[in-house]
């Protein structure tokens, strides 16, 4: 099999891409590089299974040529990030939606299978806890920057989805959740590895709102884990697929477990979400997913500890420290 990665020297796409080589696959990779790095890629350049292009998600002839060149295609680019939404309104949207059709054209002309990632985040502010793949969306106005990421992955859902009804490509949908891990920067709002660079740095560890809103964080391994089995899964095609951990944890409990893990001195702050976004700035207090059609459909659990997560987003950002202060 020979798997095309968008976004592919990003977090998630780099981890996949040597997933899928490990397991006998052979993958090409296409990342404009504006959140993805090379550094993700370093262990795969010069292998004879592994194949990248530099160039945007939006570039349709370059899209459908390696499109062309492949049996299964996973999009993975995407702007991503709360601080990047919300300081770069336009560019999340043009990004997640523009490049989603340029991706769902090139496959359709050949009948190429699809997964698609998509966000918890499309579920907004809902309440109904756990969030299951049929429930209600429930996002907040246009006037908050805030929901347009929600709102462009929610569209780029029913794109799909409408691609698979029209033109019979074979999508699968899939919503992460909270997928942390090694590579992860905190450079656009991700909470865990913003953390942990706190702590192993000395610095206060910052929280945003009062703390208590809680999340429920799966390690990257076992998200990869899960994309593969869904790749060639027939009973996935025209589905979607919450993926994630259902573990919940606030975010004051894992400022906490970074803190020990990094045996940091760092002070816990905690700052008013106006005064690190912008006003009237809006968050989901509970995100936590229903993972039980995925257990059904691939008898996918995720199996990595939240304290094993957080010890090896810690043990990464202190690699990272100069040697001065290790």
């Amino acid at each position: 099999m020979k798997v095309f990665i968008t976004g592919g020297a990003g977090f998630i796409g780099s981890h996949l891409a040597e997933r899928l080589i490990d397991d006998g696959a052979r993958v090409l990779v296409l990342d404009d590089l504006s959140t993805g790095a090379m550094e993700n890629l370093e262990r795969l350049v010069g292998r004879p299974e592994f194949e990248h292009r530099i160039g945007s998600v939006t570039d349709a002839p370059l899209v459908a040529e390696l499109v062309d060149r492949c049996d299964v295609t996973v999009h993975l680019a995407a702007a991503v990030g709360v601080r990047l939404i919300v300081e770069k309104p336009v560019h999340t949207i043009e990004t997640n939606v523009h490049g989603t059709e340029v991706v769902l054209n090139a496959v359709a002309r050949k009948q190429k299978r699809i997964l698609l990632a998509s966000t918890s985040e499309v579920y907004g502010k809902s309440v109904k806890i756990p969030f299951s793949e049929t429930d209600d969306l429930v996002l907040g106005a246009t006037t908050h920057a805030r929901w347009s990421y929600a709102c462009s992955k929610a569209l780029d859902e029913w794109l799909g989805l409408a691609y698979h009804r029209d033109k019979g490509v074979p999508v699968t949908v899939v919503r992460l959740f909270n997928t942390v891990g090694p590579r992860q920067t905190g450079r656009y709002g991700m909470v865990l590895p913003t953390f942990a660079e706190q702590a192993v740095n000395g610095e206060p560890i910052t929280v945003y709102g009062t703390g208590e809103q809680s999340r429920c964080f799966c390690h990257v391994q076992d998200v990869v884990r899960a994309i593969h089995a869904l790749m060639s899964e027939p009973a996935a095609v025209g589905q979607v697929f919450n993926v994630g951990s259902a573990r919940e944890v606030t975010i004051n409990q894992l400022a906490e477990l970074v803190r020990a893990e990094a045996a940091s001195g760092s002070e816990i702050r905690h700052i008013p979400y106006e005064e690190a976004y912008a006003e009237g700035f809006e968050d989901m207090q509970r995100r936590v997913p229903d993972v039980s059609k995925l257990e059904r459909t691939v008898g996918f659990k995720p199996d990595t500890p939240l304290e094993r997560i957080v010890a090896d987003v810690v043990a990464e950002k202190r690699s990272r420290l100069p040697a001065v202060q290790a």
